[in-house]
């Protein structure tokens, strides 16, 4: 950056103005832009998934009866599980923490985008034992899919827990 006096004879207005019109200082000649690398398709596979779909077993039925399904829950973040320990609602029942924690990281349940504590308090138990259930897969194991072993062939397979069309999950 270069310094500019200011002489008596030159008003401080007039420098400001050479200023204002002084082209940009320019940096070092930047080496010329080499051709873009080829995309690593391996990397976008392992890029962090931090949403994940999941489809309600029974649905949450809004005022006007609509039910809702199909959501988002994105992982947890440090922040999102200390939240809960100052709320007061926890401090007095803490069984409420999980209702808490589910309305932070729920970001969409069908066409409701604002998950409040209360939407949860409204959620049939055995979907709140699935959000449950499908935080904990997201946040300790980092996916949705569970090994399980039939019990009549004794076969090993994996499901995917997130939902999908009638019979897959």
């Amino acid at each position: 950056m270069r310094r500019r006096t200011v002489t008596p004879g030159a008003g401080l207005e007039e420098v400001l103005d050479t200023l204002a019109t002084a082209p940009a200082p320019r940096e070092e000649a930047a080496a010329p832009a080499a051709a873009a690398p080829p995309r690593d398709r391996s990397r976008e596979r392992d890029a962090l998934q931090t949403e994940f779909a999941f489809e309600l077993p029974r649905g949450f039925v809004d005022d006007e009866g609509q039910v809702h399904r199909h959501g988002t829950m994105r992982l947890a973040t440090a922040r999102d599980e200390l939240r809960p320990q100052i709320d007061l609602r926890v401090k007095e029942n803490p069984a409420y923490l999980s209702v808490v924690l589910l309305s932070q990281v729920i970001t969409q349940l069908g066409t409701v985008t604002d998950v409040h504590a209360g939407i949860v308090e409204r959620m049939y138990a055995t979907d709140v034992a699935f959000l449950q259930d499908f935080y904990r897969r997201i946040n300790s194991e980092g996916h949705t899919h569970a090994a399980v072993t039939c019990p009549l062939c004794h076969g090993s397979f994996e499901v995917d827990l997130s939902g999908g069309r009638l019979g897959e999950s």
